[in-house]
C-alpha cells in the first residue's frame, strides 16, 4: 500500500514517451492506454478537460495588481512570516541548481518566490512569479494546483503537465496546513527546468511544509500562553460569566458562572462548537466575507487582550444577575485638574497628576480644544496621548460631544494600500475583494467630529500628498470614485518622532508638516513628572479594587521609593500594568518591594531595601536581597510546597532549588512546613 501511494506522488522521467503518447490519445478524444499514467495525473487531466483548458496554448495565469497583491500578502501575513526563514534559505541551498522555491495561498496565488537567479528569470518567462494564480483549473496540471486540488504532496514532471507550454518544467509541491484545525493555508513548491528533476524534491517540500507548520504552531501556542497569563486573573472574584477566546474567536477557557450567565441573558450558545464565536476572529479584518457579530453580543462585553501592541485574543464578560457588592466607582479617584464648572472640561478629568509640566499641557489642550486648527501632539508611547485627544474632543462642545464622531487610526503597521483604504475608503468594485457596497474611510467617518491620527510620522511618503489635498480642499475621493465628498473635521495628530528631522531627511513632506502642526502640545513623559507617581499609583489601586474586588491595598513607602528609581520607558501605561501585576500577585494588603516585578528590579542598580523586610542572610547585593525576600514570601505562602512556590515565582522548580541552596535557606523550609496553617 505504501509503495502504491508513493508511486502516485513521484514522477518517473523514464516514462516521458509513454506519457506523451497518452496525451496525444487524450487530445484525439481517446482514453490513454492502461497504466500509461499515474492515476493522480489521469484524474487531473480529466478535470482540465472538464474545465475546457486549452492544452496547446498555456492559458496565462490571472495576475493581481500590486495593491491587490499587498492586500493578499497582508491577509496571509502569518503564513508569509512563518515561511520567511526557509524561503531565505532557499537562496542558498537552491543556488546553482536552476530551481526556485514558491509559496502560495490556498487558491494557488504566488505570495513569494526565492532561489537561483537563473531559475527566477526562467520562471518569470512563464508567469511563475508573485501575484500569478497557478490553480489547476486555470493553468492545467501542475504541482501547485494539483497539490491544492488533491490535498497531498505531488510531483509533476515535464510531459505530465496538461498544457504543452510548461512541459519543459518539473515541479514538486506540498500542502501547508493550519496546525490548529487542519485547514489548507497554502502550498510550498520547488520548480525548475526538467533537467533539474530530483526524486528527493518530494521529501524536501514535505519537510519544508512541516517546518512552516511547526513555526505556526509555536506562534499560536505562544499567543495562547500570553493570553491565558494576561486574562486568567479575570476569573477571580467575579460572579459574571467569563469566556476567554483566542485569536480565532474560539473559547479556550470558561469560568463556572458562564452557563448561568448565558441562561439569565436568554442566550443560546453551544460553547462546544468551535465556530460559535467566529465573529471575534481577528483574521477577519481583511476577510472578504467576515462573519457578522451576533445580535446578543454587546460591544461593552468585549475586552480585547493586547500584548506588545498586538491583539492576541478577547475576554467576553457576560453579566450575571447576581452581582458582587463592589462600589460603583473607585474609592480613590484623584484628578489633578478639576474645574468648578460642571461640564466645560469634563474630558480632561481622566488625566491624573498635579505636576507643573502636566498642568501646562492640560491648560494648552483646553485652550486649543475651542479652536478648529490642527493640533500635533508630541509624546512617547504610553504617555496617554489618546486621553488628551478625547479630552479635546469632548471639551470642544460639551452639548454635542457625545453625538459628534470621534475616529482614531494608527498609521503605523499598515501597508500603504491598507492605510489608503482605511483613510479614504473605497467604492464597490474598486479592487478584487472589495466589500459589496464599498467602505467608508476614517476621514469621511469623522465628518462633523474629530479625526485622530496616531503615529502620523509612519504615513508613507507617497500617500502624504493625497492626505494634504484632503486638508486643503475639504473634500475626499473614495478609492475608485470620481465624485468628491465634502468633509469637515477637527484634525489631531500624534507622533513620537522628530518630524522636523524626518522632513530634513526627506521622509516627511514639509508642506504636510506645516499643515498639521499649526499648534502643538508636548505631553511630558513619566520620568519628567515623577512627583505624580504616588497619585497615579493610588488612583490605579482604586480602579483595581473596584475591578477585581480583592479589597483595599496600599503601597509601602519603600516600595514607592524603588518605583521612583525606575526610568519607566513605557511611561504611564507601564506603571499601570506594573501596579496591576503587584495588586494581583501580592498576598497581603501592603505592596512590598518584593512584589515589584523582576524585570523592573533587574534594571535598577541602586535599591535601598530596609532590613525590616530582609531576614538574616549572606552578604548579597540589593537586587539579590529582593529576590531572597520574594522566595521566602512565596515559600511561606505555599507552606513549603516547592512546586507551587516555583509556579508562583514563574521559575522552574530546578531553578528554585538552586536559588535556595545559593542563599543557604534549606533549613527554613522545614520550619515553614512545620508551622500551623
Amino acid at each position: 500500500m505504501t509503495g502504491s501511494i508513493k508511486s502516485q506522488r513521484l514522477s518517473n522521467p523514464d516514462n516521458d514517451n509513454r506519457v506523451i503518447s497518452a496525451w496525444e490519445s487524450v487530445m484525439n478524444g481517446h482514453s490513454p492506454a492502461p497504466n500509461a499514467l499515474r492515476r493522480l495525473i489521469n484524474d487531473s487531466w480529466r478535470r482540465c478537460l472538464d474545465a475546457r483548458i486549452d492544452p496547446v496554448h498555456l492559458h496565462p495565469p490571472s495576475v493581481l495588481e500590486d495593491n491587490q497583491l499587498l492586500i493578499l500578502q497582508q491577509r496571509h501575513s502569518e503564513l508569509v512570516t512563518a515561511s520567511q526563514p526557509v524561503m531565505m534559505m532557499a537562496r542558498d541551498f537552491l543556488a546553482e541548481t536552476g530551481s526556485v522555491m514558491i509559496l502560495t495561498d490556498p487558491e494557488g496565488v504566488i505570495l513569494s518566490i526565492e532561489g537561483d537567479p537563473r531559475g527566477l528569470d526562467a520562471a518569470a518567462s512563464i508567469q511563475l512569479t508573485t501575484g500569478y494564480n497557478w490553480n489547476e483549473l486555470r493553468t492545467g496540471t501542475n504541482a501547485i494546483g494539483t497539490a491544492l486540488m488533491t490535498g497531498q504532496a505531488v510531483q509533476v514532471h515535464a510531459a505530465e503537465h496538461f498544457c504543452s507550454g510548461v512541459r519543459e518544467w518539473t515541479c514538486t509541491a506540498a500542502i501547508i496546513r493550519d496546525p490548529y484545525d487542519g485547514q489548507t493555508l497554502g502550498a510550498i513548491d520547488i520548480s525548475g527546468l526538467k533537467h533539474t528533476f530530483s526524486p528527493h524534491s518530494l521529501a524536501l517540500v514535505a519537510t519544508t511544509a512541516s517546518r512552516i507548520e511547526s513555526a505556526l504552531a509555536k506562534r499560536e501556542l505562544r499567543f495562547r500562553y500570553q493570553l491565558l497569563e494576561q486574562s486568567v486573573a479575570r476569573f477571580s472574584g467575579s460572579n459574571d460569566g467569563i469566556i476567554i477566546c483566542d485569536r480565532r474567536g474560539r473559547p479556550i477557557k470558561l469560568n463556572e458562572q458562564v452557563n448561568s450567565a448565558l441562561l439569565a441573558q436568554n442566550i443560546k450558545l453551544d460553547l462546544n462548537k468551535s465556530e460559535s464565536l467566529f465573529s471575534l476572529d481577528l483574521n477577519q479584518i481583511s476577510n472578504v466575507h467576515p462573519t457578522q457579530k451576533p445580535e446578543w453580543l454587546q460591544d461593552d462585553w468585549i475586552e480585547p487582550v493586547i500584548n506588545e501592541g498586538e491583539r492576541i485574543g478577547t475576554v467576553l464578560t457576560i453579566p450575571s444577575p447576581i452581582r458582587s457588592n463592589k462600589p460603583e466607582a473607585p474609592s480613590r479617584q484623584l484628578s489633578a485638574h478639576r474645574s468648578d464648572k460642571p461640564t466645560e472640561d469634563r474630558g480632561f478629568n481622566q488625566i491624573i497628576g498635579q505636576s507643573p509640566p502636566l498642568k501646562k499641557a492640560i491648560e494648552k489642550a483646553q485652550l486649543l480644544a475651542k479652536t478648529n486648527v490642527p493640533v500635533l501632539i508630541h509624546g512617547e508611547t504610553g504617555v496617554g496621548k489618546e486621553n488628551f485627544v478625547r479630552g479635546m474632543h469632548q471639551a470642544n462642545d460639551t452639548e454635542t460631544a457625545d453625538k459628534r464622531p470621534f475616529v482614531a487610526l494608527n498609521c503605523g503597521g499598515l501597508t500603504p494600500d491598507l492605510l489608503a483604504s482605511e483613510l479614504f475608503g473605497y467604492c464597490e468594485g474598486a479592487f478584487t475583494g472589495a466589500r459589496k457596497g464599498g467602505m467608508i474611510g476614517k476621514v469621511e467617518a469623522a465628518n462633523g467630529g474629530t479625526l485622530f491620527l496616531d503615529e502620523i510620522g509612519e504615513m508613507p511618503l507617497d500617500l502624504q500628498p493625497h492626505f494634504l489635498r484632503v486638508l486643503e480642499e475639504g473634500e475626499i475621493y473614495r478609492i475608485g470614485e470620481n465624485k468628491p465628498r465634502k468633509i469637515n473635521f477637527k484634525l489631531i495628530t500624534a507622533t513620537n518622532r522628530d518630524l522636523q528631522e524626518e522632513v530634513s531627511q526627506g521622509r516627511f513632506r514639509m508642506d504636510l508638516y506645516y499643515r498639521i502642526s499649526v499648534t502643538s502640545i508636548h505631553i511630558p513623559v513619566l520620568r519628567e513628572i515623577k512627583e505624580d507617581i504616588p497619585i497615579l499609583v493610588d488612583y490605579f489601586l482604586g480602579i483595581l479594587e473596584h475591578k477585581y474586588g480583592y479589597g483595599s491595598k496600599k503601597i509601602n513607602p519603600e516600595t514607592l521609593k524603588i518605583l521612583d528609581e525606575y526610568n519607566w520607558p513605557g511611561n504611564i501605561r507601564e506603571l499601570r500594568n506594573t501596579i496591576e501585576n503587584m495588586y494581583l500577585m501580592s498576598q497581603s494588603n501592603d505592596l512590598l518591594p518584593a512584589d515589584i516585578p523582576e524585570q523592573i528590579l533587574s534594571t535598577i542598580r541602586k535599591i535601598d531595601i530596609p532590613s525590616t523586610y530582609a531576614t538574616s542572610m549572606p552578604d548579597t547585593g540589593l537586587l539579590q536581597q529582593a529576590e531572597l525576600i520574594s522566595i521566602e514570601k512565596a515559600l511561606a505562602l505555599h507552606h513549603g510546597n516547592m512546586t507551587l512556590t516555583a509556579k508562583h515565582l514563574g521559575i522552574a522548580k530546578s531553578t528554585l532549588y538552586m536559588k535556595i541552596k545559593k542563599y543557604g535557606i534549606e533549613t527554613k523550609i522545614a520550619q515553614i512546613r512545620n508551622e500551623p496553617i
